[in-house]
């Protein structure tokens, strides 16, 4: 699994993770698990599996480290 930092966080469900490159991963609510959307802060540490969804590459299995 991969490592990030949530680097924004939106009202409408999804989100964006800072992977130490120059390209943000994607993630929706529904990917994260163990914990809900709404327990998410921005700057929390995460792991991930990168996936594709229909516009691209995003985070799936997002959960806190």
């Amino acid at each position: 699994m991969a490592e990030g930092t949530i680097k924004r966080l939106t009202d409408k469900g999804f989100g964006f993770i800072d992977t130490g490159t120059n390209q943000d991963m994607f993630f929706h609510s529904s990917n994260v698990e163990t914990v809900s959307y709404d327990e998410l802060h921005e700057g929390q540490k995460v792991s991930y599996v990168e996936g594709h969804g229909p516009k691209g590459p995003r985070a799936e299995q997002v959960t806190p480290v």
